[in-house]
This record gives structure tokens, C-alpha cells and sequence, in this order.
């Protein structure tokens, strides 16, 4: 799929570029950050404009990133008549208050498999739009001109950037796995060794 669409971005320019990513913001999974790779090396070759590639795919990938914040935010109230009373969930607020802006931040372009369940638990924790739109900007921001720029950079060794980020996003994620199932198996091993009152 990617090579068709590396053909079709060859074709139809940042415009095309810009719906795929703004696709990709829905949560639909698309190779957009090969894509976006692939569009730094092509400015390069001059295929494409940077600054209007760049300014197309930012705009784009917030606008879909917004709308998958507000299907979490209007999906709210059912959410809440499910899980308000539980501990977990009052858990995930207060955590998500916390830890929000760094979520929504590297989620952009460090971890991006998590990009849409981050969008949805921003809006559906009714996180402040506002703050939403300023950390998804910046981290879309060093999303586009960090691997655009990587790809501009290597020029026709774009694919081999790619791989190698593609496989690092998958050491994170996988980090990130272990580290979450370690905090909650100590966290259940401490309320287990609590004594019952």
C-alpha cells in the first residue's frame, strides 16, 4: 500500500499528503510517517514544495487529531454512566490531568500507535481543548520537520531512516508495555500485602 501511495503523493502533491495524514489523525492506519519521510526527500528532489507540504500536513493531521479528540469527548457521557464509579477510572482522570500534555506531546511523533487512544482519553477525560491543540501542534510540528526533515536530509536513503524509526517506535512501545505491567503488578503486590481492616 505504501508504494501506491508514495506514487500517488509523487502524482498529486502536499494536497494528497495532507488527507492521507488528516486520515491518519481519524485513527485509520496508514504508513503516514513513511510518507511523511518519503515527502522530506521528495522536497529535496524538488517533487515537492516544503513549506507548503509542511504547512498542508500540520494543518491536516490537527484537524483529524481534533475530531478524534471531540469522538472521545462526545462519547463522554456513556462512557462515565459505565465506569465513573470505578476507582480505575477516577484513576485514569486524575492520571490522564498529570500526565496529559507529555502523552499527547510524544504520541505525535515518539510513540504514534498510542496517538489515537491518547486523542479519544483527552476528550472523553473532558481534558481542556485548548491545551489538547497546543501539545498536539508542537508535537505534530516536530512530527513533520523532525522525519521530513530526516528525509530531506538522507534524500534517496530515505526508506532506510524509515525502517530504522519504524523499528525504534516499536522499542518504545514495547518499553512503555513493560513499564506500565511492572507499575501495576507492584501496585496490586502492595494493596495485596496491605493488611484488611
Amino acid at each position: 500500500m505504501s508504494d501506491f501511495l508514495l506514487t500517488q503523493v509523487i502524482n498529486y502533491g502536499a494536497p494528497l499528503l495532507g488527507i492521507i495524514v488528516f486520515i491518519g489523525g481519524l485513527g485509520i492506519p496508514l504508513p503516514c510517517t513513511v510518507l511523511v519521510i518519503a515527502a522530506g526527500a521528495f522536497a529535496r528532489q524538488g517533487i515537492l514544495s516544503w513549506q507548503t507540504t509542511a504547512l498542508i500536513s500540520i494543518v491536516s493531521v490537527v484537524i483529524g487529531d481534533s475530531i478524534s479528540y471531540s469522538f472521545g469527548y462526545f462519547s463522554r457521557e456513556k462512557v462515565l454512566r459505565r465506569f465513573s464509579g470505578s476507582p480505575r477510572w477516577a484513576q485514569a482522570e486524575e492520571s490522564f490531568q498529570k500526565w496529559g500534555p507529555l502523552s499527547i506531546f510524544f504520541s505525535r511523533f515518539l510513540v504514534t500507535a498510542i496517538a489515537l487512544p491518547v486523542n479519544l482519553l483527552s476528550g472523553t477525560t473532558a481534558y481542556p481543548f485548548r491545551k489538547f491543540i497546543i501539545y498536539d501542534l508542537l508535537g505534530e510540528i516536530v512530527w513533520i520537520f523532525g522525519y521530513g526533515g530526516l528525509g530531506y536530509l538522507f534524500g534517496s536513503q530515505w526508506e532506510l531512516v524509515s525502517d530504522f524509526l519504524s523499528n525504534f517506535g516499536g522499542v518504545v512501545l514495547g518499553v512503555l508495555i513493560i513499564i506500565v505491567s511492572f507499575k501495576q503488578a507492584w501496585n496490586w503486590q502492595l494493596k495485596k500485602q496491605q493488611p484488611s481492616m
